[in-house]
């Protein structure tokens, strides 16, 4: 039988948008600073004088680069493309995506970073980060308090969409047995039928 694809509701699809989009503050403030926009830092710290084009520049887009990257994969469990694998895919296309793999790849991820973030978060204002000398001061601290502050909510975001994508596959894949034996029965019957004429 045809893999059936099942539509989200519109809310996990937001959810789901909105974790992909948590990383993209911070990674905007990170591609500012690799460019040389002054962020606040002084002294010998390596954000105080960014040369752009340079290693620790080009580190940081990277870095940038790659994590919202990891923010888009949210994405992929409300379309499609998370529950069959394009068919452009070698070996793989075509094929359904196994919730075995996906649901604790995509858990284990939304506890990483939700534990990642929340210790951030309590010592963010520490004596080795923002609260060294060396660290933004003023509109400088807020604008970057303000571009990391939704990395909070990137980790919860992404396990109520992980969760609503492991029900949502269960109980598509439970219609799809049901539909399975009672195609395979009717089918059976219908064979049986024939014999006894």
């Amino acid at each position: 039988m045809r893999t059936v694809i099942d539509t989200p509701p519109r809310w996990v699809v937001r959810t789901a948008h909105l974790a992909a989009l948590a990383p993209l503050p911070s990674g905007l403030w990170r591609l500012a600073a690799a460019c040389g926009v002054p962020v606040g830092f002084t002294g010998t710290n390596a954000l105080a004088d960014v040369e752009p084009g340079g290693f620790f520049s080009l580190y940081m887009v990277g870095l940038s680069v790659v994590v919202e990257a990891i923010g888009l994969l949210a994405l992929g469990l409300v379309q499609s493309w998370g529950q069959v694998f394009p068919r452009w895919m070698p070996l793989i296309g075509g094929r359904r995506v196994a919730t075995s793999f996906t649901v604790p790849l995509a858990g284990t991820g939304a506890l990483a970073l939700t534990a990642l973030t929340t210790l951030g978060a309590f010592g963010w204002n520490g004596p080795e980060t923002m609260g060294h000398p060396e660290s933004p001061k003023g509109i400088a601290y807020v604008v970057m308090t303000a571009c990391y502050a939704p990395l909070l909510a990137w980790g919860p975001l992404l396990a109520v969409v992980t969760a609503h994508y492991w029900l949502r596959r269960r109980r598509t894949a439970r219609l799809h047995s049901v539909a399975w034996v009672r195609t395979t029965t009717s089918a059976d019957s219908g064979r049986g039928h024939g014999l006894t004429r």
